[in-house]
């Protein structure tokens, strides 16, 4: 059964108007975006690692966890579409399979898959790792086959750009475009001549990844709807905001300065939530048992 947010998103998209979103988390930020009159919210993926379960982006957070989070934020938003990440569809195409109709009952507009391989990481983090284009198009036609509404739509996400290069990530992006994915995330393009190249050369509805701090310079709404991209999501405009003023406030009463702790790229906010001590955890315990 469709629902009014993803009839919403569709008449966005069909409008040719840019579609602003800004990530939310929990359901505060939902309810915060509903009431501000935003158009349409994107769940970040690294938004409830860190806010939810005060985790780093790097695949810790289950499926279950991601699907009750989506519950929750489509209840607070209404009929204010949500673009919801799904990072690698958590496993095998039959696991997507079922991260497809759990999103779906969910009441999502859109779910996010993307072609790293698992466990993934933060889109702006270094040394990504891929699955093959073959094995990424399995995982498409999995979740383009489970839906039981086409007004879900399926936004396919290539992290190429960073370990293969540019014309990789293009070559990708358009391949995935034919084999039926509606909207196509390039991540992390380094400049504003690769987001044109990436709009002159995808032939398919487009969503740009800005992340304060981040890889990709920022871009002005007026800028991308110029180039004809048709998403623009803002994961960490709601929670790097929040974040400051926690820390600031802890900071205030123990009357010490927070510019220690402020972070300034996603490598340094994930710190704070425990990156560098997971990292250490999965090292110390890589090839034991072998």
């Amino acid at each position: 059964m469709s629902t009014p947010a993803r009839a919403r998103l569709r008449e966005l998209l069909d409008s040719k108007r840019l579609v602003l979103a800004p990530g939310v988390f929990d359901g505060l930020s939902a309810q915060l975006a509903k009431r501000t009159g935003q158009t349409a919210a994107y769940l970040t993926g690294a938004g409830v690692a860190a806010a939810g379960f005060g985790l780093p982006d790097i695949g810790l957070v289950t499926q279950t966890e991601m699907v009750e989070r989506a519950r929750v934020v489509v209840r607070s938003l209404g009929d204010v579409p949500l673009l919801a990440d799904a990072d690698t569809g958590y496993g095998a195409p039959i696991n997507v399979i079922r991260t497809v109709r759990e999103y779906e009952d969910a009441g999502v507009a859109a779910i996010q898959l993307e072609d790293q391989a698992f466990p993934k990481r933060c889109g702006h983090l270094p040394d990504k790792e891929l699955v093959s284009a073959d094995d990424f198009v399995r995982t498409l036609h999995a979740a383009l086959d489970a839906r039981t509404d086409e007004g879900m739509l399926v936004i396919a996400r290539t992290d190429a750009r960073g370990p293969l290069g540019l014309d990789e990530a293009i070559a990708r992006a358009n391949r995935y475009a034919a084999e039926g994915a509606d909207i196509l995330f390039v991540e992390a393009p380094r400049s504003s001549q690769e987001i044109e190249r990436i709009a002159q050369e995808v032939k398919a509805p487009l969503l740009l990844n800005l992340v304060i701090g981040g890889l990709t310079p920022e871009q002005s709404a007026q800028r991308l709807q110029e180039l004809g991209f048709a998403v623009a999501i803002h994961p960490s405009a709601v929670l790097a905001p929040a974040a400051f003023g926690a820390l600031t406030a802890l900071c205030q009463l123990r009357g010490i300065g927070v510019e220690q702790f402020l972070p300034t790229t996603p490598e340094e906010f994930f710190t704070l939530v425990g990156m560098r001590e997971w990292f250490e955890l999965g090292q110390a315990h890589q090839g034991k048992g072998a």
